[in-house]
């Protein structure tokens, strides 16, 4: 009778985040993967030039390296629908499996019910509005944040000879998971640096063989032109970059380096105390968030990297005792919660004066408060945890502190 309730319950949360979710979501139409989708059938389908496309009546036009042009290929021989179907499961199934590996260690320690707390986890992932943009966009930071966490946390974690290689391979495909690289650099994995550097460059040079002209358009021109991903100062860039571009204008590039080179500092001393204790996932968590900070361009989709800092901190917090454990699970859930809000969006035509300031940016500060909350944990215990969750023990024990 008690499973029953408990189904019961999370049936009737899953419904309320649905409804939630249609009243708050924006409607994009699945605007990104129109844009992949058009491009690619007029470039494999119309013998056009795959940068030369633009979404109709937009200036928007496909902004990827080609080896995700490649990769994402199949979809040019799919109708519209079935590339819908194709993106939206795609996303559900990779997402599900994060939620899976995030929130075991968890329910674990605290003697949760797994099944239970994997569902009412990924109903607080569905409301999370990154998430909803992502699926409503169409867009592909889930499948590359699922490539890069396996690589981080199974791969290179581990000593593996292949670890690197989905970090290369995100690399290729979208430039900004390279930050992983300097992740690797920093902390001193010289093998898989190297590996995730030669993946990339390989892959990247296959596809320059393959499409000479196409390859020749995206490094020389399509790359710097900044028109073709949107004004820098539009209230979705929750960036450093954002901030700038929404105070000043687009042009203020020597205080936009030195909030860069700061955190990078700060990031770098915080992912090498990770690495030391053993704590992959914390370096995972660490190396998102700065991504989200430091990318010149990082739209409110772009944020569902900053859910496995948001996971972490929650651990930490339910982990800990006191004071502490309030501090952090005020952390976890706040910026949860503003970050289900859309809050930002209140200051889409109206940044200025300290309130726009504060409320157009607000999800950059939650990344930077994330990027110091989040918790670190001792080698032994995280050891333990990443080899139970590996091999589905009882046992397995979670990376957070304590």
């Amino acid at each position: 009778m008690r499973t029953l309730w408990r189904v019961a319950g999370v049936v009737l949360f899953a419904v309320v985040v649905a409804v939630f979710d249609l009243v708050t979501s924006a409607r994009h139409g699945f605007f990104d993967l129109k844009v992949y989708w058009g491009a690619l059938n007029y470039w494999a389908n119309d013998g056009g030039m795959l940068y030369d496309y633009l979404n109709p009546n937009t200036l928007y036009g496909f902004t990827y390296p080609p080896f995700a042009a490649f990769v994402m290929l199949p979809m040019a021989w799919v109708s519209w629908p079935a590339a819908i179907t194709i993106s939206v499961v795609a996303t559900v199934v990779v997402s599900a499996l994060l939620v899976w590996w995030l929130i075991r260690p968890i329910a674990q320690r605290q003697g949760w019910t797994p099944w239970l707390a994997f569902a009412i986890a990924a109903c607080l992932v569905a409301a999370y509005e990154p998430m909803r943009e992502t699926v409503n966009f169409g867009q592909v930071n889930m499948l590359l944040l699922f490539l890069v966490a396996v690589d981080v946390l199974f791969l290179v974690g581990r000593g593996s000879p292949l670890g690197g290689v989905g970090i290369g391979l995100a690399t290729a495909i979208k430039l900004t998971p390279g930050v992983f690289i300097i992740y690797l650099l920093v902390t001193g994995r010289w093998r898989a640096a190297i590996t995730a550097s030669g993946t990339a460059a390989f892959v990247t040079l296959v596809a320059a063989v393959i499409a000479p002209d196409a390859s020749r358009e995206f490094w020389t021109s399509a790359l710097w032109n900044t028109d073709r991903v949107g004004d820098l100062g539009f209230i979705s860039n929750q960036s450093f970059q954002g901030v700038i571009a929404r105070l000043f204008g687009d042009d203020v590039k020597p205080l936009w380096a030195l909030l860069v080179v700061a955190t990078l500092i700060f990031w770098g001393w915080r992912c090498r105390a990770a690495v030391r204790a053993g704590d992959e996932r914390a370096g995972l968590a660490l190396t998102a968030v700065l991504g989200c900070l430091i990318s010149p361009v990082t739209w409110v989709h772009h944020l569902v990297w900053l859910l496995p800092a948001l996971f972490l901190i929650a651990g930490g917090g339910f982990r800990a005792t006191g004071r502490r454990r309030r501090v952090m699970l005020a952390i976890a859930f706040l910026s949860w919660a503003v970050l289900c809000s859309r809050l930002v969006w209140l200051w889409t035509y109206n940044t200025g004066g300290l309130v726009g300031l504060l409320g157009g940016s607000a999800y950059v500060w939650i990344s930077i408060l994330l990027l110091v909350a989040i918790p670190i944990e001792p080698a032994p215990a995280a050891a333990a945890e990443d080899q139970d969750l590996a091999e589905g023990t009882e046992e397995a024990r979670p990376s957070l502190v304590a």
